[in-house]
């Protein structure tokens, strides 16, 4: 697969923030991709050197569209989280405390 489409987008949450402090970050990637893969790509394009990448297939919730009694599904994604070996940091991340 080529690395240019491995990572979708950075994901900014609560336990993601928490993650940071720990050197860990989450990024939303391509389904097909695996962990190889996600670990070039990040080396890559932050100039940094991963520890370790655990991978999470989440599924898609099923949501009532308006009124009717239709249930519609959202798509399936894959959630990523890469570790830093000490001392790496992606400055995209920061929050300027």
């Amino acid at each position: 697969m080529d690395l240019n489409f491995v990572l979708k987008k950075p994901l900014i949450t609560e336990k993601s923030t928490f993650l940071n402090s720990q050197g860990g970050y989450v990024f939303q990637v391509d389904p097909q991709s695996t962990k190889g893969e996600i670990k070039k790509a990040v080396e890559r394009f932050f100039k940094v050197k991963v520890a370790s990448v655990r991978t999470i297939n989440v599924m898609g919730k099923n949501k009532r569209v308006l009124k009717t009694r239709k249930q519609v599904q959202r798509p399936n994604w894959k959630k990523a989280m890469v570790f830093l070996k000490e001392g790496g940091k992606i400055d995209l991340f920061e929050t300027g405390e």
